[in-house]
């Protein structure tokens, strides 16, 4: 058990699948979409790894976020039937991602209860990625904001956006974490730019944000937690 760590603590805090559910509502809306695509000559998982590769392609032009995800439904729709989508087929593509937009805000376990009591003891941040307006609805809808003292949502989270928002907001990075359920995303750029990092595992992360977490260099520290109410013994 670590020893808890002294009060006034910068928690740089991720959102979607850190403090809400946000992937199942995608592998959902995927399967739908499969079972769609059911009458091509093509395997579930054939589908499925083709998505992931329109997805990774229209991340880089289109960044993150539900327009980005319906366009590589119908990219991927596209290259799997090698026909334009007609206006039916895109009325239903774009039912699946609407689909997710239609959620309510499910907070994971203990965020509701813990969140309250770290914002007493520390300074907290959240930082997520993808669309500024998406992200800043679901932080409305789900009540949170109030406990945060900023809100950064960022294009991508790399070493360059962890070191912007520590010198932006005066973080000293021996005092600062980041929180989070992605290696790539949330642990990895953030051991890169200096600063202390808790991996709380998920097992519905996305597909694309698995990785390998790397070793914290010599002066900084990463933990490992099952869930978000773990974060108690921490911080």
């Amino acid at each position: 058990m670590p020893t808890r760590c002294q009060p006034g603590q910068t928690l740089l805090i991720d959102a979607d699948d850190t403090l809400w559910e946000n992937n199942i509502y995608f592998e959902r809306a995927i399967a739908a979409y499969i079972s769609f695509l059911d009458h091509l000559p093509h395997t579930p998982q054939q589908v499925r790894e083709a998505l992931n590769e329109a997805e990774r392609e229209t991340i880089r032009t289109h960044g993150y976020g539900l327009g980005s995800f319906t366009q590589s439904l119908i990219a991927c729709f596209e290259h799997l039937t090698a026909a334009p989508i007609n206006e039916h087929q895109h009325a239903l593509i774009r039912s699946f991602a609407q689909s997710i937009a239609d959620q309510e805000i499910e907070l994971l376990p203990g965020v509701a209860e813990l969140l309250p009591e770290l914002a007493t003891r520390h300074r907290l941040i959240l930082m997520t990625k993808g669309s500024q307006s998406e992200q800043a609805d679901k932080l409305a809808r789900s009540g949170l904001g109030p406990h945060f003292n900023a809100v950064e949502i960022v294009a991508e989270k790399n070493p360059a956006a962890y070191a912007d928002v520590v010198a932006r907001h005066g973080c000293a990075p021996h005092s600062t974490w980041m929180i989070g359920n992605s290696p790539k995303s949330d642990i990895n750029p953030a051991l890169a730019a200096g600063l202390h990092a808790v991996f709380i595992f998920h097992k519905d992360t996305w597909v694309l944000e698995h990785a390998e977490i790397n070793a914290p260099p010599d002066g900084q520290r990463l933990l490992e937690v099952e869930s978000f109410a773990k974060l108690a013994d921490i911080f």
